[in-house]
């Protein structure tokens, strides 16, 4: 079905103009899984209460309502709770099935989402890659050799694949970026505290929130639309801003790192691109300083170390989790408390550098994402260290809870995607969607498919 390829914004349109019915829909959807997921391995489990949920969702849409993804089938990443399943989290499942959905899902569900099923991710979401001892490793559509990026990778992989038009993700470090970079598809990582959590309290604290990965930008602005439970995400994408001051930023806080020349020129091609739409682009230097490497992996480490230690089963979890558990837990308190309290001078920085600029244009990966299976066995160190040197440009604004749009603008050499970064301050959103959607309008990508 063509309309698979559309995204979840078009369905949706499709649905409620009554040129498709929902059960159909779903049934596609379900014919490309069965299809495609032998060779991508993007799903753990299948829903099997989509079935109900779309004739659900019908029958709201025969009745005249009208919600962003009334009907639309969807993926859910597996780390947060969907009533009725496990939340495996990429590993063997420590809990039995969750009694109710978190309350993002149960957002989704109100809005007549149809789930299709929960997407994998590496062992608790830790890194950019999505391969776990458990389930195996998830592969890149558009060249089966690599990695679709991660830890929201089952979600990024089902997207480029055609199999659903958005799916959830959630970014730590750089979870929806990294995927969506690495598999051609459009992320959003919201502003922190924007979608709520429950019933987790702080993930990471606070490096980890919520955020989409569609086809196109407005599948995932209608997502973000019913997670943070407020309209104007999705008309924002329709909406050209006005001339904007974009910084272009090679720096990160230990530098500027090397990059590949490729991936280097598109970002510096995405520059004259954005000035030629009429934005103000010049290189400048965030005011980064050194201390947000030291405070992300603090943050990181102990929310690791906090996040494993009421589990039943430690036993079960991957050695090099266990590694970086034992590593966070000997963080004493106050290490902590610097990485929490070091933030305001950052923010303070940050609040004058978006006096004289609007939005920051990034690199995403500094080149190709890793061959599947690269760090297979490694230890903790040895990988960190590793993929560090691949995605320093990602980590940086879970410290300071900044939303992020990824944008695809083009492919390798190879064939695999090129994405770049584009920052905002708290709450710029809808600006993001805005640039995002006038970007794709003079530059599509959603034709494009990988040759699965």
């Amino acid at each position: 079905m063509e309309l698979l390829w559309a995204g979840a914004d078009a369905q949706a349109r499709a649905l409620r103009a009554g040129s498709v019915r929902a059960p159909e829909l779903l049934d596609a959807v379900l014919a490309r899984l069965r299809e495609v997921d032998p060779v991508i391995n993007a799903f753990r489990a299948v829903d099997e209460s989509a079935r109900a949920a779309a004739e659900a969702a019908q029958a709201r849409l025969d009745a005249g309502e009208s919600t962003p993804l009334l009907g639309v089938p969807i993926a859910v990443k597996d780390d947060i709770d969907v009533a009725g399943d496990v939340t495996a989290a990429g590993g063997r499942p420590q809990f039995p099935p969750a009694t109710a959905d978190s309350a993002a899902v149960a957002r989704l569900r109100a809005a007549g989402a149809v789930i299709v099923g929960r997407t994998l991710t590496p062992d608790r979401c830790l890194w950019p890659f999505t391969e776990s001892l458990t389930y195996g490793s998830t592969r890149n559509p558009w060249h089966l050799d690599h990695t679709p990026g991660g830890s929201s990778g089952g979600s990024a992989a089902a997207v480029a694949a055609g199999i659903v038009g958005v799916a959830t993700g959630s970014d730590g470090g750089g979870s929806v970026r990294m995927p969506s970079c690495a598999s051609g598809v459009f992320g959003l990582k919201t502003s922190r505290g924007l979608i709520p959590l429950a019933p987790l309290g702080e993930i990471w604290h606070g490096l980890a929130g919520l955020g989409a990965l569609g086809r196109g930008v407005a599948d995932a602005a209608a997502m973000i639309e019913v997670l943070a439970g407020e309209p104007g995400y999705r008309a924002a994408v329709d909406k050209p801003p006005a001339p904007l001051r974009i910084a272009l930023a090679w720096n990160t806080p230990v530098g500027r790192p090397p990059m590949s020349a490729e991936y280097r020129r598109a970002v510096a091609d995405t520059a004259d691109r954005l000035r030629d739409l009429g934005h103000r682009v010049t290189e400048a230097d965030v005011p980064l300083g050194a201390r947000p490497g030291p405070q992300f992996m603090v943050r990181y480490l102990r929310g690791v170390a906090d996040d494993v230690a009421g589990l039943p089963h430690p036993e079960w979890l991957e050695p090099r989790t266990r590694m970086l558990a034992r590593a966070g837990a000997r963080l004493p308190d106050r290490a902590l408390a610097w990485a929490r309290t070091a933030e305001a001078g950052l923010q303070a920085r940050m609040a004058g550098f978006f006096t004289e600029h609007d939005l920051i244009l990034q690199p995403g990966w500094v080149r190709r994402p890793p061959r599947v299976g690269r760090y297979h066995g490694s230890g903790a160190s040895m990988t960190l260290a590793a993929v560090g040197a691949l995605i320093p440009y990602f980590p940086t604004w879970n410290v300071l809870g900044y939303p992020v749009a990824a944008l695809p603008v083009g492919l390798d050499d190879g064939g695999v995607p090129i994405g770049v970064q584009v920052i905002g301050p708290m709450g710029s959103e809808h600006l993001l969607l805005s640039l995002s959607g006038q970007y794709e309008r003079a530059h599509p990508w959603t034709d494009r498919r990988p040759a699965l």
